[in-house]
């Protein structure tokens, strides 16, 4: 295993893990780095749908707090994608822990990182907050942030009760079959440099019209979001942030500048106390979906905001109590939502 330059260039290097092979053929991801030399502090950083890491102002603001910064560029994703490939396709999400596992332990073994901070955004949100349900007690994660996480289906309940079996259906009958795609344009233009965003990133890898939506790929987000409304027991400190509003629309609006133009941030707020003991809620006024993305002010709260949880909850060392124990009888309501 070597590390190499990635395509962002110097301090940023990557390199690709090999997976075991699925239907399609040849399997990897990739994992980037920012190491901060003598930290025993990391974050591992996993992506969200029809997007890849780029988010560099992230790694920096890691890297000033002392940790050194790892990134995922999952399966079929972005890096990771291969001529081959169907571009994010997976039957079930927990087809990710393989490289998960594999770059918590490169962190942890490897490099020697002894405190890891797992982060997802939006559908890595709902893939790492699974994958903390799935290994609880297993002590290799310390926290995990959550920045507008997919938890719930942007719909009405309805729609989401009704609509889960006939996808689920399909995506076992069919599961490379095309659906509609429902990804919002004006979402990625509102931040691309050369659009109306500020930022810079390929086109290619994050597309505003995105890629095919599979059924077999949605039917595992049904599944993984039923996993989460019978609640998933991750024992470790969680901060969730969504923003304070949502917005739905096929034109062009100011207001997709400071709101979550993807999901319902109501709904992501609302399956927090779903997903552990100890879950800590954040609102952000103004945010837009990835949080980190926003404006200046959204931007600065955010950072704020995770700066005082790491030093509430995570870079802390707590002799003979279980850190996740603390806020019990505040969270203790959603075991029974």
């Amino acid at each position: 295993m070597e590390f190499r330059e990635d395509v962002l260039g110097a301090p940023y290097e990557a390199v690709e893990l090999a997976l075991r092979p699925d239907e399609e053929g040849e399997v990897c991801a990739t994992l980037v780095r920012r190491v901060v030399p003598g930290s025993e502090k990391a974050v591992l950083y996993i992506h969200g749908y029809n997007d890849y890491f780029f988010q560099t102002n992230l790694a920096d603001h890691f890297a000033g707090l002392g940790y050194s910064f790892y990134a995922l560029d999952l399966r079929k994703y972005g890096r990771s994608l291969r001529p081959h490939q169907s571009p994010n396709f997976v039957r079930d999400l927990a087809e990710y822990d393989e490289e998960i596992d594999e770059a918590v332990r490169i962190v942890r073994e490897v490099d020697g990182h002894r405190q890891v901070l797992l982060n997802g955004h939006s559908t890595g949100g709902l893939v790492g907050a699974l994958w903390a349900g799935r290994h609880r007690g297993s002590g290799l994660i310390d926290g995990l942030f959550l920045n507008s996480p997919f938890l719930s289906m942007p719909a009405g309940p309805a729609v989401r009760v009704m609509g889960g079996p006939a996808v689920t259906a399909i995506g076992r009958l069919a599961p490379t079959r095309v659906l509609p795609s429902g990804l919002n344009p004006h979402y990625t233009h509102s931040l691309h440099k050369d659009h109306k965003g500020e930022w810079d990133f390929d086109l290619t890898l994050k597309s505003p019209e995105g890629f095919p939506l599979f059924a077999g790929w949605l039917s595992a987000i049904h599944q993984g979001h039923r996993q989460v409304r019978r609640g998933l027991g991750i024992d470790v400190p969680v901060l969730l942030m969504a923003s304070t509003a949502s917005i739905s629309t096929t034109k062009w609006h100011n207001a997709l500048h400071h709101a979550d133009a993807v999901l319902r941030a109501d709904d992501i707020a609302a399956q927090g106390p779903r997903l552990g003991r100890h879950v800590t809620i954040v609102r952000i006024k103004g945010g837009m979906h990835d949080l980190v993305l926003s404006g200046e002010a959204a931007r600065a709260q955010v950072f704020a905001e995770l700066d005082r949880w790491l030093g509430a909850y995570v870079d802390v060392s707590v002799v003979g109590e279980d850190v996740s124990a603390v806020g019990e009888d505040v969270s203790a309501v959603g075991e029974h939502a």
